[in-house]
């Protein structure tokens, strides 16, 4: 996210702080992103397994809605104000996200992890075998240059590599650039980018294509895998609005079921729903990948949090992971 948009955001919420509270809602509205990392909340969408979790739960008439809003500062806008109930962020975005609110009546936290990916950074420069041989030559594309997780999961590496002094070191060589873009100016071959740091399907597409290679998976940086999406809830479900609440987390367990029992059909749905140029037989072993780990329970969020705080990006660090979820929904070994 850009600093301008979380900042305006902020300071939006109070004017309209006078929104319905979540225990009187009649309508849910979660935020419409097609991708792998949103896979989940794709199935719960064709399956309608909001709807069948809310009439399980005694509110049958609650109507659903699938707002699409324009970035992730427009996002962020939404949440505070309401006009979302639940939209998907980057552990990062939630580390910020909750560091500038805690405490506060507009405190974010979120109903729990979407999904457990990794990143991974590829190169056409065939001299390139880890992260210390990129020069000045290279130009690494990432969704949002300093700030967004690969950003963030590359200083991690840095840091790892030369010392928390140098976590900046590899900044100079990155770019912004959308996951599609990215990966189309590195696969052309005849783009400034030759280097991106990306999540499946793309990854995938770029180390199929010749002459590309792996630099660095993100799991190597965290020894293990790691929390890439969360879904981030509007303040109001901080205190208000625990059936609706546990109506979305209990659709978003069932849908995590169906992907791990039916990856053909998970894949139908997002090759559907996402309009791109894939295909049913390339995208079902993209989907069943045991990197992919599709659940609600966060794993090595603190160490986001501790890096980001070390190196000053926020002020507080929580003190433990529970702290960034909300109650009622702090289920598993999370970290």
């Amino acid at each position: 996210m850009r600093r301008r948009d979380f900042g305006l955001g902020l300071l939006a919420a109070p004017a309209l702080a006078g929104r319905a509270s979540a225990s009187d809602a009649s309508v849910v509205r979660l935020l419409r992103q097609y991708g792998l990392p949103t896979l989940p909340l794709m199935v719960m969408e064709h399956e309608k397994l909001v709807e069948k979790h809310a009439a399980r739960l005694g509110m049958p008439s609650l109507k659903v809605e699938w707002p699409v809003v324009g970035g992730p500062g427009a996002m962020i806008d939404s949440m505070l104000t309401g006009d979302i109930d639940f939209g998907i962020i980057g552990a990062p975005g939630l580390v910020t996200m909750w560091d500038k609110t805690v405490g506060t009546s507009r405190e974010i936290r979120a109903l729990g992890a979407v999904q457990l990916q990794p990143f991974v950074l590829v190169t056409t420069n065939a001299a390139v075998k880890t992260i210390a041989d990129f020069t000045d030559k290279d130009r690494i594309a990432l969704p949002t240059a300093k700030i967004s997780g690969q950003a963030i999961v590359l200083q991690m590496a840095a840091a790892k590599l030369w010392g928390n002094d140098q976590f900046e070191r590899l900044d100079s060589l990155t770019l912004t650039l959308p996951h599609p873009e990215g990966a189309a100016a590195v696969m052309s071959g005849k783009s400034q980018v030759n280097s991106h740091y990306t999540v499946s399907p793309y990854y995938v597409y770029e180390l199929a294509t010749p002459g590309i290679h792996r630099v660095l998976k993100s799991y190597e940086t965290f020894g293990g895998p790691h929390v890439n999406g969360l879904l981030g809830a509007a303040p109001k479900y901080r205190t208000e609005g625990q059936t609706i609440a546990r109506i979305v987390y209990d659709a978003q367990r069932e849908a995590n079921a169906f992907i791990y029992a039916h990856p053909e059909d998970a894949a139908a749905i997002y090759v559907k729903l996402a309009k791109e140029s894939h295909t049913l037989k390339e995208f079902v072993p993209i989907v069943a990948d045991a990197d992919n780990v599709w659940t609600t329970t966060p794993k090595k969020l603190m160490e986001f949090a501790s890096f980001m705080h070390t190196v000053g990006r926020v002020k507080h660090v929580p003190d433990g992971w529970k702290d960034f979820i909300l109650p009622g929904f702090q289920e598993g070994e999370g970290g």
